[in-house]
């Protein structure tokens, strides 16, 4: 069939919530071989990324859901008890090169020849994965970001773990690289992309935070708004994987 999908280099213009394919599907039967819980999700990142700033809430209170949303409480069901959990691959400071390296993974859970991302996926075993590392790092170019995250999607995709990715709201970089090596990937490896950054820049201070307003860290209300981006997608994969046999 032919391929009609949008280029990475209009990542801009790509929808919030994304087409899911049958990559995902393959992936997904892939992980079911190997045992993988379909009712459990993992979160891969730095702390855009913690309970407290990304999807934590969906565990912690009643949720209104508006009318268009009702269908978002049979993937809240599904996932109850992942959303507010951390795990042992999202911390504050947690970087791709750093998610892929052994010294930063908890003595106390991981074995010793694990990094956090081995780790997590060992502990939590999930059938789905969101992958966000925002946080700027010494030597961070777009070429040596990517292939760290190459590393990263590689690992999840052999373990039948599903990544999604998520694009950011910052442009710390000057020349919005980060976010078109994330969609360059997500084409290339054909999974989903949330394209965060579009929600981000319908919102006040293109959701960036005023108070500690250091270029990076994003605002409260943009934390519920990239939960709900994120809730909604992993409905769409859900949805789409779950009558599979």
């Amino acid at each position: 069939t032919p391929d009609e999908r949008m280029a990475p280099e209009d990542w801009k213009r790509w929808p919030v919530i994304p087409q899911i394919s049958g990559t995902v599907r393959d992936i997904y039967l892939h992980g079911q071989e190997l045992g993988r819980n379909p009712n459990a999700f993992s979160k891969i990142g730095d702390c855009q990324n913690i309970k407290e700033a990304f999807l934590g809430f969906f565990d912690r209170q009643n949720v209104y859901l508006s009318q268009n949303q009702l269908h978002l409480q049979e993937t809240m069901d599904n996932f109850r008890g992942y959303f507010n959990r951390d795990g042992f691959a999202v911390q504050g400071g947690l970087n791709a090169p750093s998610s892929l390296n052994p010294l930063m993974a908890d003595p106390a859970s991981c074995q010793s020849n694990e990094n956090p991302l081995m780790c997590e996926v060992r502990n939590n075993n999930p059938a789905f994965a969101f992958v966000s590392f925002e946080l700027w790092y010494k030597g961070r170019s777009a070429e040596n970001y990517e292939s760290y995250l190459r590393q990263v999607l590689d690992y999840l995709i052999s373990q039948g773990v599903v990544p999604i990715l998520l694009t950011k709201a910052d442009n710390t970089e000057g020349d919005d690289s980060i976010n078109y090596t994330i969609a360059k990937l997500s084409y290339e490896y054909d999974i989903p992309m949330i394209n965060w950054w579009y929600t981000a820049h319908t919102l006040p201070n293109n959701g960036m935070d005023p108070e500690r307003n250091d270029g990076f860290h994003i605002s409260p209300t943009a934390w519920t708004e990239r939960s709900y981006d994120a809730l909604e997608t992993l409905d769409a994969v859900w949805r789409y994987v779950r009558d599979i046999q």
